[in-house]
């Protein structure tokens, strides 16, 4: 790596009452690196309708078997367990009272790597998101489901970045998780240069000195660049985008968070593809 090179910055149950199940209930051995354990209606029969095969195990409230009566059949069919249990109990397996009665324990979906993405990429106009440092996991939901509604090909990670699907995540998403693949990148130089070959503009989201959203001729193949609140988008990743773009307001507050900003910005250029 060459001194100085400003992209080395940064690559940067309860005790009364036993569990009513379908078969016997083992002891739970700790959960696999690769186990997503998933809560909430919308995002849980999301989940199952895409990937049924990953399902391991499911958790509910006996009020919920009427709406996942697909699924649980599925579950017997397929030898696969589901447990009655009451509300504090699966409170505990989500590890929040957000749970709507119903938790799933799912294989987590596999990142791709860009070039694997790339290669079966189609031609013709679409949006791409680079999430450049951001880590809250509600945020992280929220930007997913924006990006399900308006057709987003894929949700682009940095090799350092943290972030990864979480059931926090993926119950905010409400099913928007399954349809916006995740990419994993490697280096942001070449990253950048194999998005640049395919005909991408990168465009990065700024909140001051930024060419104002609603005049600009947006390109047909977009990738947002989009930063944590706070640090912003890195400065040596923003240098190699074509422009910084800002989103005009009142002034009343510095700016939109990243959740907000993202549907912005992806909703104009839908508006400009009519």
């Amino acid at each position: 790596m060459k001194p100085n090179d400003p992209w080395a910055r940064r690559d940067r149950p309860s005790q009364n009452r036993a569990p009513r199940s379908h078969e016997a209930e083992a002891p739970r051995p700790p959960r696999a690196e690769d186990e997503l354990r998933l809560f909430g209606l919308n995002a849980c029969m999301a989940a199952f309708a895409a990937r049924p095969d990953d399902v391991r195990k499911v958790w509910l409230l006996a009020e919920r078997m009427g709406e996942c009566r697909e699924l649980l059949a599925w579950c017997v069919a397929n030898r696969r367990g589901y447990t009655l249990v009451e509300a504090e109990d699966l409170a505990k397996l989500a590890g929040t009272q957000h749970h709507e009665g119903l938790v799933l324990a799912m294989k987590r979906p596999v990142e791709l790597s860009l070039s694997q993405f790339l290669r079966d990429l189609p031609a013709g106009p679409m949006q791409l998101l680079w999430l450049d440092g951001v880590g809250n996991p509600h945020n992280f939901g929220a930007i997913l489901r924006s990006a399900a509604h308006f057709g987003v090909a894929g949700v682009l990670l940095p090799k350092s970045s943290p972030l990864t699907l979480s059931g926090a995540a993926v119950r905010v998403a409400e099913g928007g998780a399954e349809a916006v693949p995740l990419v994993r990148l490697g280096r942001s130089d070449n990253s950048v240069a194999q998005l640049q070959s395919l005909g991408f503009t990168l465009l990065a989201t700024v909140v001051r000195e930024g060419v104002p959203l609603f005049g600009l001729n947006l390109p047909e193949r977009c990738v947002w660049v989009l930063g944590a609140e706070g640090e912003g988008v890195d400065p040596a990743l923003a240098s190699a985008c074509r422009s910084r773009v800002g989103i005009p307001g009142s002034g009343r507050v510095e700016s939109l968070n990243v959740a907000s900003a993202t549907s912005v910005v992806l909703a104009e250029w839908s508006r400009q593809r009519g």
